[in-house]
This record gives structure tokens, C-alpha cells and sequence, in this order.
């Protein structure tokens, strides 16, 4: 059986050899240059240079007034020839300065639509669409989608007057898994007391409730919430929170009627024991004075009695320190003609 195919392999062997010869040859007629058939279709040097000479950048010709939307009406890579800015991205040389706007690849890999260039020692820090959200794009953009400032909302105070509630969210971009943030649910709602419709019990019982989230300094109530997953979940459960505490502080319970003066949120001078006790000092002292025909409204409308009323308020509410003992001495010494 080998007998017989060793004289049939011996009688392909030229045959093989002649293919490959006949490849080669036709694989050198192939790369062979061509040549043009006419002398008349070539070109001179002269008119080869005129075709390779390009043409001014379009930046040049822009003018100062042009339509910029219709430049960049949406989000494309940065074009050097259409932005008339000198930007510049890379690491910079030793001793030089970052490349140019032509033909930098840092600007083309950042497909710079930028939205905030910032220009710093020649070099540009770039976001994403900045060429695009321009000023004049957005106002043709938005024009029919949002409605103009009321013009009687001319001032801060008008605002808060009329639009008393402040809502405070936050909303985060970053390169990650995932476009949820955790921290974009907190809501934060601030409102003045001074704006809601509340009686002096209504006001004491709400600091009570509230606590630490009641600023005196700026008659500021802050409520945050983070409880629930989304951001409208917590705004939902902040305004339900300023309705319940609003409608509570309106409730008078039977306890509350029974309070006494040390269960006050604060001291009041008005029917309090000390208001009692000065009255009857005084009429003892012009008792003596054989001065009868005294009234009480004069006797505490005097200034002796307004100064030791404040003097009393303060130390009640403040506590005891050197200024609030120092005005208490004092104004009783004036009271009791000691000084």
C-alpha cells in the first residue's frame, strides 16, 4: 500500500512547483505601480500646492454677534475650527505650556462639550457641556417651557412674606456603578415663626415640641428628614411633620390648665408673685408717707418698678450670673431710694 502512493506523490511534486511559480508572478503584477495612460491628465507641482494649501480656520471669520446656538446646537466633539477660545489641555512641557487646541487629542478624547471652563495659567479644566449650555442656548432652549418672574416678587422680604417655607435638596453627579446617591433623599425645610399664625401658648408649646431644631437667634424652625428612600418620600413626611406640630401647638390639654408659675416655659411678671409682693412694699412705704391717695397702675407704671420688672425678668429666665445680680441690686437699691 506505501508502494503505491509514493511514485503518485513523486509525479505531483513539478506540478505543485509550477503553482507557486504562477502565484508569484501574478502577486508581482499586482504590486507593480500603474502608470497613467496620458500625459495631458497629470497634474503640474504648481497646481498640486494650490490644492494642498487649506483654508483659514472658521474662527476667524466668526463674528462677534453670531448666533451661537446655531455653532453648537447640540452636544459634539470639540471642534477646534468653531471655537474661537484659546483652549488648551495636557501636561505641559518642562519650561513650556500645554498644546494648543489644534490637533490636541486630550480634547477630542474628553469630548469637551464643556459646560465651565476655567482659564489658569493658560490651561483649560473642563466639565462637560459648556459649549452647548451657554447662556444664549438655554434661554432658546427654555423659552417655552418656563414662565416669567412675577414682577410683584421684586424683593427678599416679599418672598419670604408670601412664600414663607424653604425647601433645601441636594443633588449629586459622579462617576460610579450606579446614578442613585444615598444623600440626594435629605430634605430640609426651614420656616420663620414669626410667619405662621401662632398665639403666644401656640409659639411656647412649638419651641417646646421642636426642641434644638428651634433657633432663637434667627426665629428659625429647621426640620430635616432622611428617614424614607426617595427625596419626595421625605419632603412629603417633612411638610406632614410642620402640619402636625403646627395643629398640636394649637391644643390646649387639661394639664396645661393647671400649670403653675415654676411649670412656665418662661417668667412672666404679669399677675406673678413678685408683680404682688413690690405692689405691697410700696404701699407700705406711702402708708407711712401718710400719702394715701396712691394708685396702683402709677405706683408700677414708675420707672423704679420698670427697671427692678426687667431686672427680675432676666434673672428668672437667664439664671443667676454677675450681669443678671448686678442689674437685681441695682434696681432694687433705686426702688427703695438706697442709693
Amino acid at each position: 500500500m506505501a508502494a503505491a502512493v509514493h511514485p503518485a506523490w513523486r509525479v505531483l511534486q513539478p506540478v505543485a512547483g509550477a503553482l507557486r511559480a504562477f502565484s508569484t508572478a501574478v502577486s508581482a503584477a499586482a504590486c507593480a505601480p500603474s502608470r497613467s495612460p496620458s500625459a495631458k491628465e497629470r497634474t503640474s507641482r504648481q497646481e498640486r500646492s494650490l490644492r494642498r494649501q487649506a483654508l483659514p480656520p472658521r474662527t476667524e471669520k466668526m463674528a462677534v454677534d453670531q448666533d451661537w446656538p446655531s455653532v453648537y446646537p447640540v452636544a459634539a466633539p470639540f471642534r477646534p475650527s468653531a471655537v474661537p477660545l484659546p483652549i488648551r489641555m495636557g501636561y505641559p512641557v518642562k519650561g513650556g505650556v500645554p498644546m494648543a487646541k489644534e490637533g490636541n487629542l486630550e480634547l477630542l478624547k474628553e469630548r469637551m462639550n464643556i459646560n465651565y471652563c476655567f482659564f489658569k495659567n493658560n490651561n483649560a479644566l473642563n466639565t462637560m457641556n459648556c459649549l452647548l449650555l451657554l447662556s444664549a442656548a438655554i434661554n432658546c432652549h427654555i423659552t417655552d417651557f418656563c414662565t416669567e418672574w412675577p414682577a410683584a416678587l421684586d424683593s427678599d422680604e416679599k418672598c419670604e412674606k408670601h412664600f414663607p417655607i424653604e425647601i433645601d435638596t441636594a443633588d449629586y453627579v459622579s462617576a460610579g456603578p450606579s446614578i442613585r446617591n444615598p444623600k440626594a433623599r435629605v430634605v430640609t425645610l426651614r420656616v420663620k415663626l414669626s410667619s405662621l399664625n401662632l398665639d403666644d401658648h401656640a409659639r411656647k408649646k412649638l419651641i417646646k415640641l421642636v426642641g434644638e431644631r428651634y433657633c432663637k437667634t434667627t426665629d428659625v424652625l429647621t426640620i430635616k428628614t432622611d428617614r424614607c428612600p426617595l427625596k419626595r418620600q421625605n419632603y412629603d413626611y417633612a411638610i406632614y411633620l410642620l402640619t402636625v406640630l403646627y395643629h398640636e401647638s394649637w391644643k390646649t390639654e387639661e394639664w396645661e390648665k393647671n400649670k403653675t408659675e415654676a411649670d412656665m416655659e418662661e417668667y412672666i411678671w404679669k399677675n406673678s408673685s413678685s408683680e404682688k409682693n413690690i405692689l405691697e412694699t410700696l404701699l407700705q412705704i406711702k402708708a407711712t408717707e401718710k400719702n394715701l391717695e396712691v394708685n396702683k397702675e402709677e405706683l408700677l407704671g414708675t420707672k423704679e418698678v420698670e427697671a427692678y420688672k426687667k431686672s427680675v425678668v432676666n434673672l428668672k429666665n437667664e439664671g443667676d450670673s454677675e450681669n443678671t445680680l448686678s442689674q437685681y441690686k441695682e434696681s432694687v437699691k433705686k426702688l427703695l431710694n438706697l442709693v
